[in-house]
């Protein structure tokens, strides 16, 4: 039995989106079930866009979600290889030059949809002599190279979709070079998934057509073409198209809003599948959960909300050994952090949140007291017990207040608590009352 290989193939030329972690994460769990090899390959033969800045944000994106490449490869420095497949495919017969402008292409895919024709390439240029060649080339026209497409059926079982076959006829021969010499997505990958042993590839469902052209790219250069899987698009929670704003989705940007990894692992791993979405204890619980025939082929709704009652529930159980340089740094004293933590834990929902909660223990919040309540707040103060706090202060005081003012329930507690925090809600106010470290001024 082969050794499964899987790739996560981004081009450089922005921040990666959750568009892209959900292709990079199947493919890495697929490899991580079967002990195999996950590659980290990076698209980047087109070098005006590409941008080490965006190579470096990619690294690191992937290591705080904590997946790890067993090797990085870069197209960029194997464009000896693909010169090498194009001749390999000329030889064969199966590359051929051509010149036609934009315009002229324009023109010829208007002239066939106007007469009810697929707008497939004529492959007029396949018939040009030598001669008519070199007449173009005086012209100033550069040439391009497009695959000649073997015109028959391309079928395929589909990991997620299931039995796929397109005719070939179809479609048109796809240009592999540009006439600059740039060599597309379409062929290098190609020539990579075969030199590389890639066995297994899960990309988006608008790749399908991409996959029938390359699964014949990959056998006119002597490849098995791997095992293919087309997940789902996603879609806005109301439906509408996510690719214009997946800018405002990349992992960066949803770190920085405090969305923890294992929450969007979690979601990425299951949202559009049969099985629920949950969050998962760990890397381990995900690769042993996945399993991508479990996933459907319609558009998938994607809200980004979604991502924090996922957050908020992971925080809430991380011992307090994980957090504790993070509380240490909020200026919380050391003696009290412990303490902090288990009071903060249950009333945040990103870890950046403690912050508002030590700022309201160390210098105490704008009092929130109705005129209704003023003079009972005022009396009750001046019951406040002398320092030190423990967790007895809160019940002690609030004992000593509705005896002298006869007040209980919730006429009792929540003018106290809003004096005391400037909140209607929050934690227990018996373990408040050791953390406060100043008393507002009601």
């Amino acid at each position: 039995m082969s050794t499964v290989t899987t790739r996560f193939a981004p081009s450089p030329t922005g921040y990666i989106h959750v568009g892209n972690l959900r292709t990079a994460l199947m493919n890495y769990l697929i490899t991580r079930q079967q002990g195999g090899q996950f590659i980290l390959r990076l698209d980047d033969t087109d070098q005006e866009r590409s941008k080490q800045e965006y190579i470096d944000g990619l690294i690191a994106d992937l290591a705080w979600l904590g997946l790890r490449y067993d090797r990085i490869e870069q197209q960029s420095l194997r464009m000896a290889r693909y010169a090498e497949a194009a001749e390999q495919l000329k030889a064969a017969g199966r590359f051929y030059e051509c010149f036609e402008s934009p315009v002229e292409l324009d023109l010829k895919r208007k002239k066939l949809l106007n007469m009810g024709k697929p707008p497939v390439y004529d492959r007029a240029s396949l018939h040009l002599t030598g001669d008519q060649k070199a007449a173009l080339r005086a012209e100033g026209r550069q040439g391009y190279w497009r695959f000649k497409l073997d015109r028959e059926r391309i079928e395929w079982k589909d990991g997620i979709i299931g039995d796929i076959s397109i005719d070939a006829a179809s479609v048109s021969d796809p240009v592999l070079i540009k006439a600059d010499g740039q060599v597309l997505y379409t062929f290098a990958s190609s020539v990579d998934d075969v030199d590389m042993g890639v066995t297994h590839i899960v990309r988006g469902a608008d790749h399908v057509t991409n996959t029938a052209t390359q699964i014949q790219i990959m056998q006119a250069l002597g490849g098995v073409p791997p095992n293919f899987a087309h997940h789902s698009l996603l879609t806005g929670p109301g439906g509408e198209e996510l690719s214009k704003r997946l800018g405002t989705l990349s992992l960066r940007d949803l770190r920085a809003r405090g969305v923890e990894p294992m929450a969007l692992l979690s979601l990425m791993a299951r949202l559009g599948s049969s099985k629920p979405v949950e969050l998962a204890a760990s890397m381990d619980d995900l690769i042993a959960g996945f399993d991508v025939g479990s996933f459907g082929a319609a558009p998938t709704k994607f809200d980004a909300e979604d991502l924090f009652p996922l957050t908020r529930h992971h925080v809430q159980g991380l011992p307090f050994a994980s957090v504790r340089d993070r509380i240490a740094a909020l200026g919380v004293p050391s003696d009290q952090a412990a303490a902090f933590w288990d009071v903060a834990k249950g009333n945040i929902t990103v870890l950046d949140d403690m912050a508002q909660w030590w700022a309201l223990f160390r210098d105490g919040a704008e009092p929130l007291v109705d005129e209704a309540d003023r003079d009972f707040v005022a009396q009750a103060m001046a019951l406040l017990p002398a320092r030190p706090w423990t967790r007895d202060t809160w019940g002690q005081w609030t004992a000593a207040v509705k005896e002298v003012t006869g007040r209980k329930g919730k006429d009792l507690f929540r003018p106290l608590r809003r004096a005391l925090t400037g909140r209607d809600a929050g934690p227990e106010m018996a373990d408040v009352m050791p953390l406060l470290q100043k008393v507002p001024q009601a």
